[in-house]
């Protein structure tokens, strides 16, 4: 019984995981960006800066304990107004990516360009 429950554990993060990168991919190439640079750490977090359209020396913050995820929610907001997405769903990006990532990759949303 055990291994059943550790098996849908396991097949639970696997789906959010690829949810989460298929999401990311898909907004990557909407933003005319790589869509490979989505599953190459740090890269990825440059990338992202980009589309959000922020300097990159604000990677540097994202090692910074706290910082880091204050500064996740400001660039997930920049994101969501580039593809012409209200501030609140950039603090949904920010906070439960694995759902808010595939609906902004996935669905009609244009990117408007770095503002």
């Amino acid at each position: 019984m055990r291994a059943l429950i550790g098996l849908l554990f396991v097949a639970f993060e696997l789906a959010i995981i690829v949810a989460i990168i298929a999401g990311f991919w898909k907004v990557f190439v909407k933003a005319g960006k790589p869509g490979w640079a989505a599953i190459v750490p740090i890269y990825n977090v440059i990338v992202l800066l980009e589309i959000a359209g922020k300097p990159l020396w604000w990677v540097i913050l994202f090692f910074i304990p706290i910082v880091n995820i204050i500064m996740a929610v400001l660039v997930c907001i920049a994101v969501a107004k580039n593809f012409g997405k209200s501030d609140l769903f950039g603090v949904g990006l920010g906070l439960l990516g694995f759902i808010f990532f595939p609906i902004l990759g996935f669905g009609d949303a244009q990117y408007q360009g770095a503002k």
